[in-house]
């Protein structure tokens, strides 16, 4: 049984292909297309999940899209009828829109996969899911849980933005729904909008920024934009919003409410929007462990798992795990729309066509998400030759021993190895990393090497059996998504009066790379059993150091999709100011290649 899931037309497209209840692979197509966040029918991810299966397009059983397109266009048509004759404007821009790429979305989904090879009785393959089971069955079924309760939150699917399930064995049930326009997704993304950062996209900065602030706006939120009940449900209150009836997240009355204007890209961040942030991430932190204290009401089940865009909010999944409502919980590593696809081919071979679900871990299952390409090392050697780059070939010993000293003398190492992740986060395979003792590499990769905001915060990885040495209690966690306090008796005290952006001056702990200015870490633990080598390079850290850590963040810059093959870690690696590249066992050095550093960045490297 070979099935396809396709998640695409809104943001993060991608495939997933399951092979008889085993994943053999998954990738969004941003990582081929280079566009941030590409919403195009995922041809390019399609090609590859063929490929790494061994298999022709005619041999795939069912492909299954990620969510119901008729359902969504009816919600569309409800909504404009609510508040006609507001919203005439949207109405008319975006049905033409509607009829002619995604009402009649099975036959452009034909057309697309007849791109790869024309097959005939396709239309009989093609099935849809509805998005938020998508969601739901993205989390359940790769999770180690024989039954569990099912927490799903993200903007919105067809018509819902929050379901409450519960998961047993080789199905799923949906017990309670929220509907559009009540979503905490939509409630955060306008927050997200008004502090002028971009929407679908960049939620986690305004995670990021809220430690700077206070949350001395979280009652208005709680009290004036929306009306929270006991049990987590809650409806916005529509006249401080535009996503209702405009292009706009919010309005004038919104700004009126807070007493400034929406911010735009590139102005200075302030005090007020510090607060704002640190109150919206309060509020959410509120109205999500009302929803999961309702969950374990109505399911009366001991373990959680969530998915949906808002569970890659990693600060509130930590103070879910701290509340201790649940004995576990678990969060899906790609749980935005990418996670979509899997989701919707797991719902389709577990529950619709009744196959038994055998129990595994969240490790063997998703392969630590190492799901994307690989190259070998002779596929590396010919683009460096190709592109006259020098280098040296070190065999695993040698290359670990000599990038952890380049690492230990305060070098900046891009990281390519093994399989691309899954998901939004690095995790090991196509990182950056550095050395998390050092006080000034937080704002150093902000400014010369990811060429972004410099309040925004770096992971740690760290090896399995430290994690408890260093941080508090919290999930095991290989993903990045959950965040988590420094032990106390790592930090460092002092005394200051400083505040905003001056907290970064400040020497926190140990590890001041890592640690946030309330102390925390958005953490990754690294397992030997599912990647040995980057195990192997910080636990050879660890040895020479005696700190068993390093900086972990993607391997791209402000922008661009993290990269996927070696042109676009050359592309990156010759557009920053990263010191040493690591190719698999190649190790190549700025110094050595100067002659190429002047090369316009983007342009310097292609496939030819």
């Amino acid at each position: 049984m070979k099935i396809i899931g396709i998640s695409a037309f809104y943001h993060d497209s991608s495939a997933s292909i399951i092979v008889n209840g085993k994943l053999v692979a998954a990738t969004q197509e941003e990582r081929f297309s280079r566009i941030k966040n590409d919403s195009s029918f995922p041809i390019k991810s399609i090609k590859f999940c063929l490929s790494e299966s061994n298999l022709k397009l005619e041999e795939i059983d069912y492909f299954i899209f990620y969510e119901k397109p008729f359902l969504k266009f009816e919600r569309l048509i409800e909504n404009y009828l609510s508040v006609a004759p507001y919203g005439l404007k949207v109405f008319i821009k975006t049905l033409p829109v509607w009829i002619k790429n995604k009402f009649f979305q099975k036959n452009i989904i034909i057309r697309n996969l007849e791109k790869i090879h024309k097959l005939r009785n396709l239309k009989n393959k093609i099935f849809f899911a509805e998005h938020h089971e998508s969601h739901a069955a993205s989390a359940f079924f790769p999770s180690e849980f024989e039954e569990s309760a099912i927490l799903t939150l993200d903007g919105v699917g067809e018509y819902t933005t929050t379901s409450i399930g519960i998961g047993k064995k080789n199905s799923i049930k949906i017990l309670k729904e929220l509907h559009f326009p009540h979503s905490i997704g939509l409630l955060y993304s306008s927050f997200t909008h008004f502090l002028g950062f971009k929407v679908n996209s960049a939620e986690y900065k305004v995670m990021g920024l809220a430690p700077y602030g206070k949350p001395i706006y979280s009652d208005i939120i709680l009290n004036e934009l929306i009306d929270l009940k006991d049990d987590g449900s809650f409806r916005i209150n529509k006249k401080y919003f535009g996503y209702i009836n405009s292009f706009n997240m919010t309005n004038k009355k919104f700004e009126n409410l807070f007493k400034i204007k929406t911010r735009i890209d590139g102005e200075k961040l302030t005090s007020e929007h510090m607060n704002i942030a640190a109150s919206i991430q309060d509020a959410t932190n509120k109205i999500v462990l009302k929803i999961v204290k309702y969950a374990k009401e109505i399911t009366k089940q001991n373990n959680l798992v969530i998915a949906g865009g808002v569970a890659l909010n990693c600060v509130t999944n930590g103070h879910i795990f701290r509340s201790k409502i649940f004995d576990k919980v678990w969060a899906q590593p790609a749980s935005g729309d990418a996670g979509g696809s899997l989701g919707a081919a797991l719902l389709l071979y577990f529950k619709y066509l009744n196959n038994k679900r055998i129990l595994q871990s969240h490790l063997e299952f998703l392969n630590n998400s190492y799901l994307g390409p690989s190259f070998s090392n002779q596929e590396i050697k010919n683009i460096l030759d190709k592109k006259s780059i020098n280098f040296k070939y070190l065999n695993n010993s040698e290359l670990i021993n000599e990038t952890v000293d380049l690492i230990i003398n305060q070098k900046i190492v891009g990281w390519f190895n093994g399989k691309m992740e899954f998901g939004p986060r690095s995790l090991g395979n196509r990182s950056i990393l550095c050395d998390p003792r050092s006080e000034k590499m937080q704002s150093d990769l902000n400014k010369k090497i990811k060429f972004r905001e410099g309040f925004r915060p770096f992971a740690p990885s760290i090896i399995e059996g430290e994690f408890q040495n260093w941080f508090e209690k919290a999930p095991n966690d290989p993903y990045m998504l959950f965040v988590t306090s420094v032990k106390k008796n790592k930090l460092i005290k002092f005394n200051s009066k400083l505040g905003g952006f001056d907290l970064l001056k400040l020497k926190r702990s140990q590890i001041p790379s890592v640690t946030h200015v309330d102390n925390t870490s958005r953490y990754q633990v690294v397992f030997k059993k599912t990647n040995e080598k980057f195990y192997k390079l910080i636990n050879n850290f660890y040895k020479k150091t005696n700190c068993p850590i390093l900086v972990n963040t993607s391997f791209n810059v402000r922008g661009e999709p993290i990269v996927c093959s070696p042109i676009d870690a050359l592309n990156c690696f010759f557009g920053t100011n990263l010191d040493f590249l690591v190719l698999e066992n190649f190790l190549i050095s700025k110094k050595d290649n100067l002659k190429l550093i002047d090369l316009k960045y983007s342009k310097k490297f292609d496939l030819d």
